[in-house]
């Protein structure tokens, strides 16, 4: 007599092993924990004033305008403080020849992270705990998704940008609504 033997057929074991790996797939997507040893280093150069053209001989001498800075004016500066990560680094907001404004990044040092964005904000920067929800309760500009975690960064602000409603600069976690890391502004002659 030849039997085969049959194993018992469990479907809620291969429901909860498919639930499983849903979970598991999920929550690797959502919290990305290989990003916690992923380094990216980004070295962009200060803003430089545009070359203009040297001006034409056969143009009647006018009055000159006074002229504008030749180089990029710091306005605000700040250095970073560690929140959810630990953040190390420098933000300058600098006007440019053009009066454009840009917001650096300089020696940043900070861990990486899912859909991280630097913000320039309007709240308080408040140390340890305390400081790692507030900078979405009022205003921000999202001045773009950080580049890297590492070195120097340049993130142009939108035209029009008043500086006087903004205090402080987030490493901003969007997907987990918490701060990296963030500096208090403090304007500096221009």
């Amino acid at each position: 007599m030849n039997r085969t033997r049959r194993l018992p057929t469990r479907p809620w074991l291969a429901g909860a092993l498919v639930a499983g790996l849903i979970a598991v797939a999920a929550g690797l997507y959502w919290f990305q924990p290989w990003q916690l040893w992923v380094d990216e280093t980004v070295e962009e150069s200060l803003p430089v004033p545009a070359v203009s053209a040297p001006p034409s001989s056969a143009a009647p001498s006018a009055p000159s305008a006074p002229a504008a800075p030749s180089s990029p004016a710091e306005v605000a500066a700040g250095s970073l403080i560690s929140h959810e990560h630990r953040t190390a680094g420098t933000v300058r907001v600098i006007r440019a020849a053009d009066g454009s404004l840009v917001l650096r990044l300089e020696n940043l040092a900070t861990s990486s992270g899912p859909d991280v964005h630097v913000w320039l904000t309007d709240a308080p920067v408040k140390p340890g705990k305390d400081g790692w929800g507030v900078f979405d309760d009022g205003k921000h500009l999202d001045a773009g998704k950080l580049k890297g975690n590492k070195g120097n960064q340049n993130y142009p602000l939108p035209a029009g940008t008043d500086l006087a409603g903004y205090t402080s600069v987030s490493l901003w976690c969007d997907r987990f609504d918490v701060s990296f890391g963030a500096a208090e502004l403090t304007r500096t002659a221009t």
